[in-house]
């Protein structure tokens, strides 16, 4: 520790860190690689939704499942991790600092991810990796489009390490103090992150990529999708949490509040860590070689997550209502008027957090084992994705970036830019209204997940779909103009408003609030039970996998010998 040099300097009014120069060129490093993510992501949408009809083609070849792979890829797992990591890194920036040595390894860690993305998207653009982002096997991709993708998870690693050595720091000179909400809340999610993205890892550098390079002759599909989903679920939540840090720590300050309850913040997260990992089996209720039981207990721990999600809802409202009540406005609903909703930075949260009620209804159906099987596979669960990531998170996400990017880049957010920051968000949820909606009604009436449809031409079901398909068009339109529309915010937010002091909302507690336990920082415990939860809920199914696997098919062929 001696040898790291902290960054000393506090705004002495709140006690958190100024964040310096350098600090803030890799903090939006990571931002303009988000950005850049989303305006390539947003085009390929707006591709996808037209080819879906069947009717219109791509020039030099290009296919419906490339540009449905690079729209994937490219947001899913690469615009949200580059956000997230640089939005996190400021968060701990802000609340317990960053040492010179930290501040290298976060560009280390920075060069890492984008060397990977740059190596996936090559060769997704090539046309020998269209896989989508889940990257099913058998469908076999080029080798160096699964190298890519896990060097953005080494370097997400990287990133983690960094903000666990920054934590470690401060509690070394802040003895017997509770660590800043801030940073409590970003280590919850990487480790449930490093913990989680294992599984994947563990599957494509020791399965998929021997055997994409002729390695071996087969690969255990079940295995490998199993190693996925064990992955799968929680990136969901890797993407959910920092909106929860916005929500529970940010707003309260923008509406001129308090955070009601940091207890309850830091319980919210914890159980979050324990039921987020351990229930990918939900996501394989329909696929063979999986005990039953095994299903409906991880069916179970899935429906656990409803404590922690209502547990936040009841917070935010309660934040909203005490805020209103102590600015004087009365009746029931007086403080509910008097949110400020001119205001982008608050308005589109909120409205994400709106977003998030149909979209958590929707995940009880997902999970559920009956339910399922009416939508899975089905257009249904692309509807869910964007009604929950897709809406919910970026849309946090987008309020988020009109007062980092100021912050971060010197400038200012003004009157014109919050304006269209609002008619932004509304062109987001209209467009999000009709694709989402059609795609839910769609996947009811039994349209497929993952197809263009164009194999359908001329049956009936393809005429019956038609209508839904023109919704979805004209939603993924209006999506892309909002795409266009934050873009074109983000570059004035970052080269061309004028020059000045953006504030970094960090929301304090209320005066009166009960002291935080200390139990509640017991990593060893929390982790410890997150880990046993993992054993219990995959141990003895995934020897049973193995066991069970085909013959031809071991689960490790070149680590046993067999080909």
């Amino acid at each position: 520790m001696a040898k790291e040099k902290k960054a000393l300097i506090t705004d002495t009014l709140n006690d958190n860190f100024i964040l310096t120069k350098r600090e803030k060129k890799l903090y939006m490093a990571f931002i303009y690689v988000s950005i850049i993510s989303l305006l390539i992501g947003g085009t390929m949408g707006l591709l996808q939704t037209i080819m879906r009809s069947g009717n219109f083609t791509l020039p030099f070849g290009i296919g419906y499942y490339q540009i449905l792979t690079v729209h994937g890829v490219i947001l899913a797992l690469v615009m949200t991790t580059f956000f997230i990591v640089g939005f996190q890194f400021s968060l701990m920036g802000k609340s317990v600092g960053i040492s010179d040595k930290q501040l290298k390894w976060g560009w280390i860690a920075f060069w890492v991810m984008t060397i990977g993305t740059l190596t996936t998207t090559i060769m997704i653009l090539l046309g020998n990796s269209s896989v989508l982002y889940t990257f099913y096997t058998p469908l076999k991709a080029h080798p160096l489009f699964y190298i890519g993708l896990a060097l953005v998870i080494i370097g997400s690693w990287i990133a983690a390490f960094v903000n666990f050595r920054q934590l470690y720091v401060w509690k070394k000179t802040h003895p017997n103090e509770k660590s800043p909400l801030f940073a409590f809340m970003v280590v919850i999610n990487m480790a449930m992150w490093v913990i989680a993205s294992l599984g994947v890892a563990i599957s494509v550098v020791v399965l998929i990529i021997p055997w994409s390079l002729g390695l071996t002759a087969t690969i255990n599909v079940l295995v490998t999708r199993t190693l996925f989903w064990y992955f799968g679920h929680p990136l969901v939540y890797f993407w959910l949490l920092p909106a929860y840090m916005a929500w529970y720590a940010v707003i309260p300050k923008i509406i001129g509040g308090r955070i009601f309850s940091d207890s309850l913040a830091r319980m919210a997260f914890i159980l979050l860590i324990f039921f987020s990992i351990p229930v990918g089996f939900h996501h394989q209720l329909t696929e063979p070689g999986i005990d039953p039981t095994w299903k409906f207990v991880q069916v179970v721990l899935t429906f656990m997550v409803v404590v922690p999600s209502l547990m936040t809802a009841f917070a935010l409202f309660a934040t909203f209502e005490v805020t209103g009540r102590k600015k004087g406005f009365t009746g029931l609903f007086g403080w509910l008027r008097h949110l400020p909703w001119k205001d982008v930075r608050f308005f589109a949260p909120f409205v994400g957090m709106l977003a998030f009620i149909p979209g958590g209804a929707g995940g009880i159906i997902n999970a559920s084992h009956q339910m399922n099987a009416v939508v899975h596979n089905t257009i249904w669960v692309t509807g869910h994705f964007h009604l929950t990531v897709a809406t919910t998170v970026m849309l946090t996400f987008f309020g988020v970036g009109f007062w980092l990017i100021p912050h971060l880049t010197g400038r200012t957010l003004t009157k014109s830019l919050n304006r269209l920051g609002i008619i932004q968000t509304l062109l987001w949820t209209l467009g999000m209204f009709f694709m989402s909606g059609s795609m839910h009604i769609q996947g009811l009436v039994g349209g497929p997940r993952r197809s263009d449809f164009s194999t359908y031409g001329g049956t009936e079901q393809a005429q019956d779909w038609v209508y839904y398909q023109i919704f979805q068009a004209v939603g993924g339109s209006i999506l892309f103009i909002a795409t266009l529309l934050i873009v074109y915010i983000y570059v004035k937010l970052a080269f061309f408003a004028p020059v000045g002091e953006e504030a970094f909302p960090v929301a304090e507690e209320e005066l009166d609030a009960e002291p935080t336990p200390k139990f509640l920082e017991n990593w060893y415990l929390w982790i410890g039970i997150t880990i046993a939860l993992i054993l219990f809920a995959y141990t003895i199914p995934f020897i049973d996998i193995i066991n069970n696997s085909p013959p031809g098919s071991p689960p490790f062929p070149h680590l046993t010998g067999g080909k």
